[in-house]
């Protein structure tokens, strides 16, 4: 990799700057970051790369469980539960119901993922069917009657993980849809936790058990 130059106050600044000596030869690198310097938030294994090498880097070892969003209102955690997921390599985003959601909270991290809309939970229901011969399990993570804890839960190695509306949770509809619900054990005096946090402590929890 080249040096870094260019930099007024390099304690502060994120990435790097411009390419400095011979340029490579790899069509995984961008001509214009190697021109004007790399302040993308990434691992340092991609600095100068374009997006698509990026993406396509990561599509050769995503983990195999998927994350879907039903229908929030909440548009910060949309973006939170994004960035989380990329930072899991998920095999998929998957928003169901509305189709905008405000993208500033997943710090772009959403082009680096492959992100499906669903206009309900029955739709994605539709489509873990076909997506293998078998199906995927959709694991639902919500504290509701009836949900089990997740600590110590064997979560499948292949599956779609679940998340309701902060307010109100997951609707009856998503529910029914799910294989199981499960719930993160709290022990202080509010009824839940922030919907992104919940989301980041159930895929920590499915990469404790099947991350290599």
């Amino acid at each position: 990799m080249g040096t870094t130059t260019g930099m007024t106050n390099p304690e502060h600044e994120v990435g790097v700057g411009p390419w400095s000596g011979p340029l490579p030869d790899d069509p995984r690198y961008d001509p214009e970051l190697l021109a004007e310097g790399d302040r993308r938030n990434v691992a340092d294994q991609y600095r100068y790369w374009s997006v698509e090498a990026i993406v396509a880097d990561l599509d050769t070892r995503r983990h195999p469980f998927h994350v879907a969003i039903e229908n929030w209102a909440h548009d910060l955690n949309i973006g939170s539960v994004v960035r989380t997921a990329n930072a899991f390599n998920a095999a998929g985003v998957h928003i169901v119901g509305r189709r905008r959601w405000n993208r500033r909270g997943a710090m772009v991290t959403d082009r680096y993922l492959h992100v499906t809309h669903h206009p309900d939970a029955e739709a994605l229901a539709e489509w873990v069917r076909t997506v293998t011969p078998g199906g995927l399990p959709i694991v639902g993570i919500d504290n509701v009657p009836g949900s089990v804890p997740i600590e110590g839960y064997a979560l499948p190695r292949e599956c779609v993980l679940l998340f309701g509306q902060e307010s109100t949770g997951l609707t009856a509809e998503a529910q029914a849809a799910c294989d199981v619900v499960l719930h993160i054990t709290q022990y202080g005096s509010t009824r839940s936790i922030n919907a992104g946090a919940a989301a980041a402590v159930a895929m920590h929890a499915w990469a404790t058990q099947h991350a290599s």
